[in-house]
């Protein structure tokens, strides 16, 4: 009798669940952190599926904790109604008191802004977001990268010997 082929599942287990991807064109990131979540069970569900966006969100400071707002993680479509939430509440974030202390002192200063990077499921399943100090780029810098970018495309192209 032949092996029944399992369904491979479409749930992510560990590595990346989202990406924000302009975090690094809009902003200059300097130290990088990364700090676990309170969620409820539908969010994690929710959460593994890989359907959550950063692009709109930021990490900021509320009653000496650290939360995260404005990320958008959809509702857990099999849950119950019990189970419901609201994908864009306030979520909190796990880091150590002296973590919370540096990350408050720096966002204090004009123009620094803490940046969700990315969501992951860490090796143990642990989800977890990549948090970095950011300093917003001017419209200028964001030019040179993108002529860099070009120039690095083109620089390759050449290489290979195709037409521009």
């Amino acid at each position: 009798m032949a092996a029944k082929d399992k369904k491979k599942s479409a749930l992510i287990s560990h590595g990346t669940a989202a990406q924000n991807r302009k975090a690094r064109f809009d902003y200059k990131i300097g130290e990088v952190f990364e700090a676990g979540l309170v969620l409820v069970g539908p969010e994690v569900k929710s959460l593994r599926s890989g359907r959550a966006a950063l692009t709109d969100a930021w990490a900021g400071e509320r009653d000496g904790e650290m939360w995260l707002f404005n990320c958008y993680i959809p509702e857990w479509q099999a849950g119950s109604v019990v189970a419901k939430f609201e994908p864009r509440r306030p979520r909190k974030l796990l880091l150590h008191k002296k973590q919370v202390e540096a990350l408050s002192g720096s966002i204090t200063r004009d123009g620094i802004t803490l940046v969700p990077m990315e969501l992951l499921f860490n090796d143990r399943g642990i989800a977890k977001v990549v948090l970095g100090v950011g300093e917003g780029k001017s419209k200028a810098d964001k030019r040179h990268a993108i002529a860099a970018r070009d120039w690095q495309r083109d620089k390759s192209r050449l290489m290979r010997g195709d037409k521009i």
